[in-house]
């Protein structure tokens, strides 16, 4: 069995799920592209890939970097695949950070297919289900984040982390005020993503710490390890990190090393699929660490956390990118929670459908390669 056609749907979204100040002044269009590779005996893997800022230069590195060195390979051999795409990346390539690990999903879906398990038990199982937490984007105003949480904890769903947009008096108002409306019990976690100073993130940490929030996320770039070494001896609070810290397992290693991060975080797209999530995982584990997978920002994609996640035992939640309706796009239907816990699928492979009518309306561009 190898790998024997290579094909990608360019989905047009056709708006940007950000704010103003993130969004900048390049086009954010929050597209995503469809990959789907097909062996010459029809079993085909199926994954989505994030086309971020531009479509075009994440189609160009698939079919140009990635899907020469996939065709005509067994899709058995994740791990020498897996290498081979480090050489090419380390060598002129430099794939963005949900780059290639896409491939490496649909290569996985492929096998377990072909052995007729669930993605979770091809792994190898630890459990069926996981609670979530409700993760939402970033507000201009205290109130919205205040009924966000208010609605996810009505709706079922046991915990809520806020994404703050700074500055930081305005975050610590975001902070008390979600703890003073959805009371001193509930799980409660804060993302700044990487805005602040040490003096900041010390400060809010503090605050944290005395609300009872569960951890403190990403207060500052990936790469300010001196920083975050230095928060992690200042502050009791668990601060977890690596959300897209560059170079997979290698990357994590030298923040577990310097002692940078008290939770560890990875997703199968932004940490090379399956593949590179599970050493991710495993690694933290024998330090004693949980690997908490981050949201792919595509519920396709995020469904493959779970199985993830179901395979490993040191991930407590799965992240809920809120409101779905903002994610679902190109899966077919929604995400399956029930009373704030998300189920694995039973089907071989990943287990769930993209919406190809869908794609076919949305498809900006559509390129295949084939031996």
């Amino acid at each position: 069995m190898v790998i024997a056609k290579f094909e990608t749907w360019w989905i047009d979204r056709g708006k940007c799920l950000f704010d103003e100040k993130r969004q900048g002044g390049a086009k954010m269009g929050w597209d995503v592209i469809a990959i789907r590779l097909t062996t010459d005996t029809g079993i085909e893997g199926i994954s989505t890939c994030m086309a971020a800022r531009s479509g075009g230069v994440s189609e160009s590195y698939l079919h140009d970097s990635i899907a020469p060195v996939v065709l005509g390979r067994d899709p058995h051999d994740r791990e020498a695949i897996f290498h081979d795409l480090w050489n090419i990346d380390r060598h002129e390539a430099f794939f963005p950070v949900f780059l290639p690990g896409p491939v490496d999903v649909a290569l996985w879906d492929i096998c377990a297919k072909a052995a007729g398990l669930p993605l979770y038990q091809y792994i190898g199982a630890y459990r069926t289900s996981l609670p979530v937490y409700a993760s939402g984007n970033f507000h201009g105003t205290v109130q919205e984040y205040v009924d966000e949480a208010v609605y996810y904890k009505s709706q079922g769903i046991p915990g809520y982390k806020a994404h703050p947009g700074g500055p930081v008096s305005f975050d610590m108002q975001v902070h008390q005020a979600i703890r003073d409306a959805v009371g001193p019990d509930y799980v409660l976690m804060s993302d700044p993503v990487g805005e602040y100073t040490m003096g900041d993130a010390i400060l809010v940490g503090r605050q944290l710490e005395h609300l009872g929030y569960k951890w403190f996320e990403e207060p500052f770039r990936d790469f300010e390890l001196y920083k975050y070494t230095e928060l992690c001896r200042a502050l009791d609070i668990p601060i977890a990190a690596t959300e897209t810290t560059r170079g997979c397992h290698w990357g994590v290693a030298q923040v577990i090393a310097q002692r940078a991060a008290d939770i560890v975080r990875a997703d199968v797209s932004w940490k090379d699929g399956v593949t590179g999530t599970l050493k991710i995982a495993h690694m933290a584990e024998a330090f004693g660490m949980n690997c908490e997978l981050h949201t792919t920002t595509m519920n396709y994609m995020d469904l493959v956390n779970v199985h993830v996640s179901c395979a490993i035992r040191n991930c407590e939640y799965f992240e809920y990118f809120v409101p779905e309706d903002n994610y679902r796009l190109p899966m077919k239907g929604n995400l399956p929670i029930h009373n704030g816990v998300i189920t694995v699928p039973e089907k071989p492979g990943i287990g769930t459908e993209l919406d190809w009518e869908l794609i076919e309306k949305s498809c900006h561009s559509y390129r295949f390669q084939e031996i």
